[in-house]
């Protein structure tokens, strides 16, 4: 039972990796024992990578964490899943998605990232640490902060918060026994910030790595995750709310963080705009190049079996809803520049594999539009040769410097901020900046709440920088009336697909249908702000492990 977290120190240099920066490019030299690691700069790089290794799987950053984003309104499921529970409020908390990021978060996260913090700083007791140890020391900082807040905002709540030890505060050395959870999820917050802190003093800028070290965490990944957290904070305390302009406010002014002019950029396969100064964090995912892929989504999101080109695999689906939201920006009939880069519907013009195509859906759920966000790389002829996609199309990998957070996330945070500051005219100014970059009509006055929920779900559609579920339930729990009421107008809705009468006619009319699967839609309740811990943590822990107190 005292396992419950357990590191498996050997393994840590047993794995391999894969991006498109070299710095997680790494096979395994053999096995390290505790007594012999960190004794050269080589083994605190090859560590390191360890803890990165969970963000490119497929259990993670690979799709897992956004099969809860089927609880709102923006996407719906190509094929039919085991889990619908996760769509329709019934989660048990042991749907395979949930447990396999909890277990990755703690296990392959967390707990590396305690070992290598507590033994670099015992090592820094008795000899200075190396320029490398010590950024290692800010990566693990960072990451632990990563997989600690995704569990703390999914778990944890002002009643009850989740487990957490840093093992460097743990008198006479951590024994492995189960964490205790922290009172509240404030609590957690507060270690979360704490590392965050120590991460953003000891790394480098984005700019001051060098081209293999480019995808490591850096400053402004510490910043900006610090915000985000702060935003996350403000749903059980608003005083927090003032700390997430703070944080915007140095991204811009001590870190040079912008709007990246052309929005299609941030998705593009070309290398030399991975690190614009909108990048914040996120995962240089590396396609086809050399030795594998790594982030699946744009694959998973294809439509499946790719028109018979390439084996995508047609699970998440765009609906009706975001579809009618992005097209608000509409002017005169003609389709928006955000709306046009983000989803395709029938009729579309897009290029694939070489050849220009007209979008229609052949297989699995129809909803009559695809992700488009992200299919850039699928584009030439050639696209495999170049390394742009992965070979192997069971494993649909793209050439892509995947998102985690950006820099107009954090502008949309600060805005958020501004309206709950009652500063609606700042709000506006930071709204206005995104919706200039894609030519759509400017804000006139004030920004309202309804200004700030169309645009953080337009501008972040279908990225892992945006829990636009989540955003929708900390709304609903502690936002301003009108924001709550858009909220939870979305979280009750069953979301809508388009039915077309010939689905291989790009032509055909369409009709409007509730997607079929969410019929057992439960009403949203505050309950579901987190989910329930998986019965094989609470089963192992002996009854340490308590659920949030709704789910007891």
């Amino acid at each position: 039972m005292k396992k419950y977290i357990a590191i498996a120190i050997a393994a840590l240099c047993a794995l391999s990796f894969t991006s498109c920066s070299k710095f997680l490019d790494y096979t395994s030299k053999g096995f390290y024992t505790e007594d012999t690691y960190f004794e050269n700069d080589q083994q605190a790089i090859d560590a390191v990578k360890s803890i990165y290794a969970r963000l490119p799987q497929e259990s993670y950053m690979g799709r897992e964490l956004y099969w809860e984003q089927a609880v709102a309104s923006d996407i719906v499921w190509g094929k039919t899943r085991s889990f619908n529970t996760l769509a329709t409020f019934e989660y048990t908390g042991d749907e395979g998605p949930v447990t396999g990021v909890f277990k990755g978060s703690y296990g392959e996260g967390i707990n590396r990232c305690n070992w290598i913090i507590n033994s670099l700083l015992r090592k820094r007791e008795n000899t200075a640490l190396t320029p490398v140890e010590s950024r290692s020391l800010g990566e693990a900082y960072f990451m632990r902060a990563q997989y600690h807040f995704v569990i703390a905002y999914r778990y944890g709540t002002d009643k009850l918060g989740v487990p957490f030890v840093a093992y460097e505060d743990v008198e006479g050395g951590y024994n492995n026994e189960i964490p205790e959870q922290l009172p509240t999820v404030m609590d957690n917050y507060k270690y979360i910030v704490s590392d965050l802190t120590k991460a953003e003093e000891l790394l480098s800028r984005v700019d001051e790595y060098s081209v293999d070290d480019k995808g490591r965490a850096c400053k402004e990944s510490a910043a900006a995750l610090m915000a985000k957290v702060y935003a996350y904070w403000a749903t059980w305390d608003k005083s927090q709310w003032p700390n997430v302009i703070t944080c915007v406010n140095r991204l811009e002014s001590s870190y040079g963080r912008a709007l990246h002019p052309v929005f299609t950029d941030l998705f593009a396969p070309d290398v030399s705009k991975f690190f614009t100064k909108e990048y914040c964090w996120g995962y240089p995912s590396r396609g086809g190049l050399s030795r594998g892929g790594s982030i699946e989504f744009p694959g998973i999101s294809l439509e499946d079996k790719g028109w018979g080109k390439y084996n995508g695999w047609g699970q998440f689906k765009p609906t009706l809803d975001i579809y009618e939201e992005m097209a608000k920006d509409n002017v005169g009939g003609v389709k928006n520049e955000r709306l046009a880069a983000t989803i395709l519907e029938y009729g579309d013009e897009f290029e694939f594999f070489g050849e220009t195509r007209k979008f229609w859906s052949a297989v699995n759920v129809e909803s009559g539009f695809q992700i488009y966000k992200f299919m850039q790389p699928f584009a030439p002829a050639d696209c495999q040769e170049r390394g742009w996609v992965l070979n192997n199309p069971d494993w649909p990998c793209t050439l892509i410097n995947w998102p985690i957070i950006r820099f107009a996330d954090c502008l949309l945070l600060r805005a958020e901020a501004n309206l709950v500051a009652g500063n609606a005219s700042a709000a506006a100014q930071d709204i206005n900046k995104i919706r200039a970059r894609s030519h759509l009509q400017l804000l006139s006055g004030n920004a309202t709440w309804t200004d700030l929920y169309h645009e953080r779900r337009c501008e972040l559609a279908f990225e892992m920088a945006n829990d636009h579920a989540y955003d929708c339930k900390r709304w609903a729990y502690s936002g301003a009336a009108e924001i709550k009421a858009l909220a939870e107008k979305e979280l009750n809705s069953r979301p809508r697909v388009r039915k077309y009468d010939d689905r291989m006619d790009p032509n055909s009319p369409w009709t409007e249908a509730l997607y079929e699967d969410y019929v057992n839609k439960l009403p949203w309740s505050t309950k579901y702000m987190t989910f329930p811990y998986p019965s094989e943590q609470i089963n192992k822990s002996a009854g340490k492990l308590q659920n949030p107190p709704s789910w007891q």
